[in-house]
């Protein structure tokens, strides 16, 4: 089995662009600090932070400081070193207490702090960086990149959503939300067996995002579509039987698998009207799979949601 169009097995960034995020963030020493650091802020500024394990701030400033910097999307990299393991070069740079971050621009430190920032004054510093050194902080950020693929996956347009996901990637292959978004593109496309190949490979903490446990319910939905019924020969059913709760819920996946949600979720909501227990509570639960599929934010989700807690608490 091929492995996803944009995807390695494992699930990070395609192979031909996995190297972007590794050189955007990476660990050196002293052997290397200057084609690391000094060359490379020839081009671009270079954010240094110098760290050790013993260092509790600096296992909250680390992640932040990588997050901003994920971000900027290419505007500035980031260089760790582990003063343990490189004193001389601590000495050097006269590293005084941890952690401590130099902002370097050709060739020369521009900018620093020490001890943790909150994100905002990450992002404040960064920008003081990108405009002494006189570049763009890159153009959207992850969010923007976020929204404007899931809008374009809602507008149908798989393929260039999945292209932006494939970006937000290249720069940061743990994304959760871009490789969630990849995946329910992929979903949409049929590809079902290349989806389920994805997540079974996949390692912590991936595994155990709520938007990855989202995309496993998407799967189980396309699955039960794909087996769905024909449309209006459930309609026939239920127009003779309008208490044939089974042609209903079928049909509700029939509306499902045609990207109807309104009318599938009208068709479950219709079945806890009349028998809010039937098949014991399938209704309701598969409802609950179509809110989770659907994202909390979907209009149709925050309508029947609206109406499942009215018939359930009337």
């Amino acid at each position: 089995m091929e492995p996803l169009i944009g995807l390695s097995s494992s699930g990070n960034a395609a192979q031909d662009t996995a190297g972007a995020a590794g050189d955007l963030i990476k660990e050196s020493n002293l052997q290397n600090f200057r084609a690391d650091v000094i060359d490379a802020s020839m081009q671009q500024p270079v954010l240094v932070d110098f760290w050790a394990d013993w260092c509790g701030p600096c296992k909250q400033l680390t992640p932040a400081l990588e997050k901003v910097v994920k971000e900027a999307r290419g505007a500035v990299k980031l260089v760790k070193i582990d003063v343990d393991q490189n004193q001389e070069l601590a000495q050097q740079l006269r590293i005084q207490s941890l952690p401590t971050v130099y902002a370097f621009y050709q060739g020369q430190p521009i900018d620093g702090f020490q001890g943790v920032l909150p994100e905002s004054q990450l992002n404040e510093f960064l920008k003081r960086v990108t405009d002494a050194a006189g570049v763009s902080a890159g153009g959207p950020t992850t969010q923007e990149l976020l929204e404007q693929a899931e809008q374009q996956r809602k507008d149908g347009q798989a393929e260039e959503a999945m292209q932006t996901y494939i970006s937000i990637l290249e720069q940061d292959s743990e994304n959760a939300g871009a490789f969630a978004g990849l995946l329910r593109c992929r979903i949409d496309m049929g590809d079902l067996e290349e989806v389920e190949q994805a997540l079974n490979e996949l390692t912590e903490p991936l595994r155990s995002n709520p938007e990855i446990q989202a995309v496993h319910s998407a799967l189980d939905l396309a699955r039960q579509a794909a087996e769905s019924g024909d449309a209006s020969e459930l309609e026939s059913r239920l127009a003779a039987d309008p208490d044939d709760h089974q042609a209903r819920f079928e049909l509700a996946q029939a509306h499902f698998a045609q990207g109807r949600k309104e009318d599938a979720a009208e068709a479950l909501l219709e079945i806890i009207r009349r028998k809010r227990d039937w098949n014991e509570d399938a209704a309701r639960q598969q409802l609950l799979k179509y809110f989770e599929a659907w994202g909390p934010t979907d209009p149709v989700t925050q309508d029947a949601r609206r109406q499942l807690s009215s018939l359930i608490f009337a």
